[in-house]
């Protein structure tokens, strides 16, 4: 009975396998730098994969964006009458204490602090927002 074999070549990451394998004539050549760099490809891929997942976007809040008439002035990536969600996250994702400034600026409206435009009170948007609510818009806006 023939058992295969394996050594290790010198000075490179290959190892080859005797065998009885009429295709290659008896000798089967494993290259280990090809199959460890195929499996970083795809531990990198899942790092990447969790990752982005961790930080997908929120999932759109869209009867309290259609209540309090967002879309009015707002728009996703595009500045319009006043800045996109995309540019409000871009500027606020890493100041601290910013979801607590945001959350009072959607309940109460305020002056304009972002080009001419004001944030309009609630009354002039579609009613008064409950903390809870102005909370899960803050949260979607950052996610952008």
């Amino acid at each position: 009975m023939f058992l295969p074999t394996a050594r290790t070549l010198p000075y490179r990451e290959t190892t080859v396998i005797q065998s009885r394998n009429h295709r290659t004539d008896g000798l089967i050549l494993i290259d280990r730098s090809a199959s460890r760099s195929f499996t970083r490809l795809w531990a990198l891929a899942a790092v990447a994969l969790l990752i982005s997942a961790t930080h997908a976007a929120e999932p759109e809040p869209t009867p309290l964006v259609d209540q309090q008439h967002c879309m009015f002035c707002h728009t996703d990536n595009a500045a319009f009458l006043a800045p996109s969600f995309q540019q409000i996250s871009d500027r606020y994702r890493n100041v601290p204490n910013a979801a607590a400034m945001l959350e009072h600026k959607l309940r109460v409206g305020g002056p304009a602090h972002w080009g001419d435009m004001a944030m309009p009170s609630p009354g002039e948007r579609g009613g008064p927002l409950s903390a809870q609510d102005a909370h899960t818009l803050v949260l979607w806006v950052l996610s952008h």
